[in-house]
């Protein structure tokens, strides 16, 4: 944290309102609702900044003095961060699983060893659809048909060469790949090191932990194990194509290498007490260098083998082992993701959390759902980067359907159970829409009825836009089964690569049981692959815009400040953790504030909220009873008690709000799609039965103020849904009774 006095009026016994915002990545002018800003502590990627003194309204509700931190270019900032984002999805989503685990697992070390094994073959995935690029489709297949190669000067001049050459000089491709992903798990996008904090948890609840323990030691051993079995899948690819045609001892010795070396990545990511220790140990980070160092070693000498070999090659058809090994592949995520979701529902939680809110389905299989969509979403992309150089290289065909560069039929089945996954789940989700319709629309009349009693006759046109928008609002908690049934149709596109083992085309399947025509199927097929690469251009176009654009930020950044927020334990490929600095610096700022004599009032929208939740969980008990909260906006109790049960369930936010000796307020909306209640939602006309503390924490704001104009304007107020709340009343409101309840005469009469 940069070094700099706080400048302002700031005197001992003073309060500091410090907010912190979501994922919209506003500005700290913005977030301040003051023109003339300028920063007091951190840098340009994270910093805290105050309104400049002299200047009018310098100051927030009663004199408290104002703070923001703006956070928004620790998980974003630059072009190449948001494509790397992009491009490892897969792997952030892999990561997120992880911790989603329930709360009562039976295992929790096999579940993170089965999420652990999960990621590993998203990263042999990797590999293998770079291999099926280089080494398939051009080296072996491009390369030795003259038809293929005429006009392609800059493949021509391996044509003529030997097999094992043509295939040698191209294993460069997917070993640039390994070292891109390498680079980019082993650079940090900031310098964390300034930001550590003592491993002594100040909170039992493991939500405290995000952030306070250094995760480089895990991260560096996952990356270890993962380029490893990167290099051991190069490197077996290889070999099976070799086996098929000669056999010899220096082949057996090659072979077993390459086993022990995949077999040894498998038994290391699953010995979760060893890998997941904290602090730096020579001997156990010195077995995960060795192991990448040894499986390096194997993969130069398996290129030499092949080239040098003087044995015959097979000729024609799809690299000897290829498509066998991307089945098996396929095969064997279908079998992991199964036994997740077994070990999960195993012992499903149970109960309803306080407040009335009934348990989702993703509280139990949101684990299985985001790590099917995860490798969901890496078999369509390595399916469609192979499949579109397929039709690239295939000129006289328009379905990538020729003979000579064919894709395997395990990629074909991908690509068309994945076509057939997402048209049924936006059937389904139709479907959902329109029966839930009425429901939500009967619900939202009431909430609407209640608010606005003596709304006038011309008002009725506002009253049924401010209906569609509690409607629209409530369909969130729909998102939860249908993920659950998308998660399950790409879980059968899986298995569907066993067909593809048995050498059974996707069209001819269809015509035979079915009854479809095998020209349509080849037609969905190649419908399937153009859909798989408009959404890979979305994501590009949507990650460059949601970091150039605000407004568009608001609605894509939401999944990659999610995905960034938690540390990298499944899949170290993933984009760094950005709370690893965030919490301990908020930490380190409000325990300043505090031993600096000022109440520290924390005030979180959206996503801040959730980083404050963890940041509190950390203060010491010498800090907290400076320190009061207010959230809006937040996501704690809809999304996260939900999505991440072992982290935020309801213990922990009741700790959270003991710590601070319950000086806590939760502003929400009824129009807001991803903020609502902690504990209770206070709707006008609903019997109440939480007690105690807790009852006291939410506050419902009607949305929108009203549905008139008021006498001063010509339109009514609008509808604000998941927007900031810093400039109504009820904020202002809200700040005046944590500020009254932290001040030292209100204190020690409590």
């Amino acid at each position: 944290m940069a070094d700099a006095t706080p400048t302002g009026p700031t005197t001992s016994g003073g309060i500091v309102e410090l907010r912190v915002h979501g994922v919209s990545g506003a500005g700290a002018d913005q977030v301040l609702d003051r023109p003339h800003v300028h920063q007091v502590a951190g840098d340009r990627s994270g910093g805290f900044y105050r309104p400049r003194p002299g200047y009018p309204d310098s100051t927030g509700t009663d004199g408290v003095t104002l703070e923001a931190y703006r956070w928004s270019d620790l998980p974003s900032g630059t072009a190449v961060r948001t494509l790397s984002l992009v491009f490892l999805l897969p792997f952030m989503l892999c990561n997120v699983a992880l911790w989603m685990r329930p709360a009562n697992t039976v295992s929790k070390r096999g579940f993170m060893a089965l999420c652990r094994v999960l990621a590993l073959t998203l990263t042999v995935l990797y590999v293998l659809s770079i291999v099926g690029v280089a080494l398939d489709l051009i080296a072996w297949r491009c390369m030795g048909t003259p038809s293929c190669l005429a006009g392609r000067s800059w493949l021509s001049w391996l044509g003529g060469r030997p097999v094992g050459l043509r295939l040698g000089v191209l294993a460069i491709v997917p070993v640039a790949a390994i070292a891109l992903v390498w680079w980019l798990g082993a650079r940090p996008s900031h310098s964390f090191d300034a930001f550590r904090t003592p491993s002594t948890p100040a909170s039992k609840h493991q939500l405290s932990a995000v952030g306070q323990w250094d995760g480089e030691p895990l991260v560096g051993r996952l990356r270890s194990a993962h380029v490893a079995a990167a290099f051991a899948t190069l490197s077996g690819s290889l070999l099976a194509a070799r086996a098929s045609q000669h056999s010899s001892w220096v082949m057996v010795i090659l072979l077993t290498a390459t086993g022990v070396v995949l077999l040894s990545c498998l038994v290391l990511v699953t010995v979760v007490p060893s890998i997941d220790r904290t602090d730096p140990s020579p001997r156990v980070d010195g077995v995960f260098r060795g192991l990448r160092t040894i499986a390096c070693g194997v993969t130069m000498l398996v290129i030499v083998h092949v080239v040098i070999s003087p044995a015959p090659w097979p000729q024609g058809g799809v690299l000897p082992g290829y498509s066998a090994i991307v089945a098996w592949l396929f095969v064997s995520q279908t079998v992991l993701v199964a036994a997740l979701a077994a070990l999960v529902l195993a012992r499903r939680g149970g109960g309803q959390r306080g407040g009335g809110q009934r348990r989702a389905p993703l509280r139990a299989l949101g684990a299985p759902v985001f790590m099917t969509i995860s490798a969901g979403l890496a078999v369509a992309f390595s399916a469609e980067l192979v499949y579109r150089v397929s039709d690239l290289l295939d000129r006289d065909g328009t379905t990538a359907d020729g003979l000579e560069t064919s894709p395997p039929l395990a990629y074909k089945w991908a690509i068309f159970s994945f076509f057939l996954s997402v048209v049924t789940a936006l059937l389904v989700a139709g479907v959902v829409t329109r029966v839930t319709r009425r429901g939500r629309r009967r619900a939202a009349r009431a909430i609407v009825a209640a608010d606005f009693p003596h709304a006038p006759p011309q008002a009725a046109d506002r009253l049924r836009r401010v209906e569609q928008a509690v409607a629209r609002a409530r369909f969130t908690e729909r998102l939860e089964p249908l993920s659950v049934v998308y998660a399950g149709l790409a879980a059968l596109g899986l298995a569907t690569s066993l067909l593809g083992l048995l050498q059974l085309l996707p069209g001819d399947v269809a015509q035979r049981y079915v009854g479809v025509p095998e020209g349509m199927v080849n037609f969905l097929i190649g419908s399937g692959s153009y859909v798989i690469a408009a959404i890979l251009l979305g994501l590009v176009v949507g990650g460059i815009f949601a970091y150039r654009t605000a407004q568009f930020r608001r609605y894509v950044g939401v999944l990659w400040d999610l995905g960034t927020f938690w540390p990298r334990a499944a899949h170290p490929f993933a984009p760094p953790c950005y709370a690893e600095r965030a919490v301990p610096e908020l930490a380190k700022r409000i325990s300043y504030l505090v031993e600096q004599g000022q109440g520290v009032l924390l005030a979180g929208h959206s996503h801040g909220s959730v980083l404050l939740a963890a940041t509190v969980l950390q203060l010491p008990t010498r800090i907290t009873h400076r320190v009061a909260l207010l959230t809006y906006g937040s996501p704690l109790g809809r999304l996260y008690s939900r999505l991440f049960p072992a982290y935020a369930d309801e213990p922990a936010l009741r700790e959270i709000g003991e710590r601070i000796g319950w000086r806590w307020i939760n502003l929400w909306r009824d129009t807001d799609p991803i903020g609502g209640w902690i504990f209770a939602s206070h709707r006008p006309g609903e019997a109440e039965t939480l007690t105690g503390p807790a009852a006291t924490v939410d506050r419902r704001l009607t949305d929108p103020q009203d549905v008139v104009p008021a006498p001063s304007d010509s339109v009514p107020p609008p509808i604000l849904g998941h927007w900031p709340c810093e400039s109504q009343e009820a904020f202002s409101d809200a700040v005046r009774d944590l500020t009254a309840r932290l001040r030292p005469e209100r204190q020690a009469r409590d």
